[in-house]
């Protein structure tokens, strides 16, 4: 099973605002070296819990955006982006530069085009990449996300390093992971701390910080070229 799959601990959302939960509909999960591993090839029904509205009031998209320091005709690539619940916010927020999209699972990005074309977005570019490739060419892009993946990622230190080589100076690299004491996310073993990425993007060549912008769930290590 692949190496980073999107959005996973999304599933979890409940019209009570409870501790997240999964749906019987959820696959079986792999682990495989720490790393949580699931598919999601059915982007239509994905969709109804990535894009639940109620996801807004834990996931804070608005301050996430804030934290990126987004500027004009900027390049942006969201990792692995799913039915693009970033990736149509950030193509609205930069109508002049240019969303890289990217899922390794072929039927999001099938959706995600579809919907870029429904709701004209011609700046929204969805692609398939290989779990352990982002597939980014050095030093063209201005600012990467990486929202409620990171603890599934394997081999995080080689990737941590193709996303750090694809980024122009003074790019940034947002990841957005759950705290603790989330209700939502992964099991408590598959967690990852802030210290735990910062050491990851500083061994990159990036320097690396947790963010000023609080989530009331998660927290985001930037990293920056």
């Amino acid at each position: 099973m692949s190496a980073r799959s999107r959005r996973v601990w999304l599933l979890g959302l409940v019209a009570c605002g409870g501790a997240a939960r999964e749906p019987a509909t959820h696959p079986p999960a792999e682990h495989h070296g720490g790393a949580m591993h699931r598919r999601f090839d059915n982007a239509e029904t994905w969709a109804k819990v990535f894009d639940d509205p109620s996801r807004d009031s834990w996931q804070q998209p608005d301050l996430v955006l804030a934290a990126l320091d987004l500027g004009p005709r900027m390049v942006m690539v969201d990792i692995g982006a799913g039915t693009g619940y970033f990736a149509v916010r950030l193509a609205r927020a930069i109508p002049d530069g240019e969303v890289i999209a990217t899922d390794i699972e072929p039927d999001m990005v099938r959706y995600l085009t579809e919907r870029a074309a429904r709701e004209q977005l011609p700046n929204l570019r969805a692609v398939v990449t290989p779990p352990a490739d982002p597939q980014l060419a050095p030093g063209t892009v201005d600012r990467i996300l990486v929202v409620d993946v990171w603890h599934h990622i394997d081999g995080k230190a080689a990737y941590a390093s193709a996303l750090a080589r694809s980024l122009r100076p003074g790019g940034k690299l947002a990841i957005v992971d759950f705290k603790p004491s989330s209700r939502h996310g992964p099991p408590p073993e598959h967690r990852v701390t802030p210290e735990q990425i910062i050491a990851e993007l500083r061994g990159a060549g990036l320097s690396a910080q947790v963010s000023g912008i609080a989530l009331p769930e998660q927290y985001i290590v930037i990293g920056t070229r």
